[in-house]
């Protein structure tokens, strides 16, 4: 493999590169939760949390009990913002949540009254986001605490969420507030980060709640280190990129640069690109990916989806698209070089897959938000993180990107990180390592898109309910934009 070069570029594909002291990568929202509880105790100056959605009723740490570093503060969300501002008398607590998504809280029953006892309270402001374009969403998930620590990820402080790596079937705590509900294992990923990454990411955050309305946010002074004891820091000492998605609202340009970054992390891959997404309906990425399979010794490309998506309307847009984007690539994919995969615990059940997490020939590690959707590029508002060993100082990280993927295909495949290294230093494939420990039981299985109507299929490669920008939304079906430059299926 030839000598890393820097991915990254500011302005381009990034808006930002800064140095983290500390980077860990969050697996699942059992862990990301207690850590953001444990973190946010510590906060002093000012809280910023932003996000798709937020419920007030959810827990935050389920393994906490007497004599636990948390005993005795408020376990729900609701309550433990409440509890911050009464016992942190200088602190300051925003919470940033999308306008349309504010429907959902009409049903969440004790909800309505919390987010009315936030608003009472003199520092903590609740601030509905709708400063965005026709159609679009506040997609980032965002937490920062003093500008000294930041989680930036795929993981919604909200239900149907909570779930451990293991994703047991007969998990207790996997069930809706109020009801409860079960709800299927949930499989989803975010970045704790410290320095100046996370008084960048705390930057970001104080601009868009300003653009959605807010008044200006100072910027805070509290030195004091808010890092959780309990998390281990996977890197130390590393730049982190900061790229961007942001439709195009009023005087504010429309910014793709993650766009861009999914293109040139494609283009630059040698070996192999392992991806976990929601989605699989972008045709920039298709796109990217097309070129590469038309290489006859191009890279692998192993994505992780879920079987459908969650919610009939996500299916009827997201799923033809993604059977058709799959039929167009194999029509060019001769030596079998693209799969996609789903995941299933011991009984079989689906884990529904909501991580944004990207691997490429383990020299470049990303983790945000944005979807393998149109939308992600250049409607809806994201954010993502990458840890680039090309850049200066970072050529030590190589090994922990390699764990992490390791790791995170093991947790699919219901085995050990080591057999998955032995298995590809044997195969030095990434796919053949996959099929070869495939079996019963907590495992992978090859997706085969179910058939659709042809009006899905039209709606779908028109991509009128999903979007690049929002001029899209008005133009015909006729135009049949998803497939343009790649080939028709037979």
């Amino acid at each position: 493999m030839s000598d890393p070069t820097p991915i990254l570029e500011p302005g381009r594909n990034c808006w930002r590169v800064e140095r983290a002291n500390r980077a860990a990568v969050v697996i699942d929202a059992a862990d990301y939760y207690r850590h953001a509880k444990r973190a946010m105790l510590k906060a002093r100056e000012q809280i910023i949390l932003i996000g798709w959605d937020f419920d007030t009723r959810i827990f935050l740490d389920r393994e906490d009990g007497p004599g636990g570093p948390t005993h005795g503060v408020p376990n729900e969300l609701g309550p433990f913002i409440q509890w911050l501002a009464k016992h942190r008398p200088g602190l300051n607590i925003h919470i940033l949540k999308w306008d349309i998504g504010a429907l959902k809280l009409l049903g969440r029953g004790t909800t309505l009254l919390r987010l009315a006892r936030w608003m009472w309270h003199d520092r903590i402001t609740f601030k509905l986001d709708g400063a965005h374009p026709t159609g679009a969403s506040h997609h980032q998930k965002i937490l920062v605490i003093d500008d000294a620590l930041a989680f930036c990820g795929g993981i919604d402080m909200t239900a149907d969420r909570w779930d451990t790596r293991a994703h047991a079937p007969d998990q207790p705590g996997r069930r809706r507030p109020t009801t409860r509900r079960r709800y299927d294992p949930w499989h989803d990923a975010t970045m704790a980060l410290d320095g100046a990454a996370a008084r960048a990411l705390g930057e970001l955050a104080r601009e868009r709640w300003q653009v959605a309305g807010g008044d200006p946010l100072p910027v805070p002074k509290a030195a004091e280190d808010v890092w959780p004891p309990e998390l281990k820091p996977h890197f130390r000492d590393v730049s982190v990129g900061i790229a961007r998605t942001r439709g195009g609202y009023e005087d504010r340009e429309e910014v793709r640069e993650n766009e861009r970054l999914f293109v040139d992390l494609i283009r630059s891959a040698e070996r192999f690109v392992y991806a976990e997404n929601q989605y699989f309906a972008s045709r920039a990425v298709a796109e990217a990916i097309a070129e590469r399979l038309k290489e006859p010794a191009g890279p692998e490309f192993v994505l992780v989806n879920p079987e459908s998506a969650d919610g009939w309307l996500e299916e009827a847009v997201m799923g033809p698209a993604r059977a058709e984007l799959m039929a167009s690539l194999a029509e060019i994919d001769s030596d079998k070089r693209f799969r996609i995969y789903t995941p299933v615990n011991e009984a079989g059940e689906d884990i529904y897959v909501h991580a944004k997490i990207m691997v490429v020939d383990d020299r470049v590690l990303r983790v945000g938000s944005a979807n393998m959707n149109n939308r992600s590029m250049g409607l809806d508002s994201e954010c993502d993180v990458v840890i680039d060993t090309g850049c200066p100082g970072n050529e030590g990280a190589r090994d922990m990107i390699e764990a992490i993927r390791a790791d995170l295909l093991a947790e699919h495949l219901g085995a050990e990180a080591h057999e998955v290294r032995r298995r590809l230093a044997e195969t030095s494939s990434l796919i053949a390592t996959v099929e070869s420990l495939r079996g019963n039981g907590r495992s992978l299985k090859t997706f085969v898109p179910p058939e659709f109507s042809r009006t899905a299929e039209k709606i779908a490669e028109s991509e009128t309910l999903d979007p690049e920008r929002p001029e899209g939304l008005f133009e015909p079906l006729s135009s049949r934009k998803l497939l343009r430059h790649l080939p028709r299926p037979a």
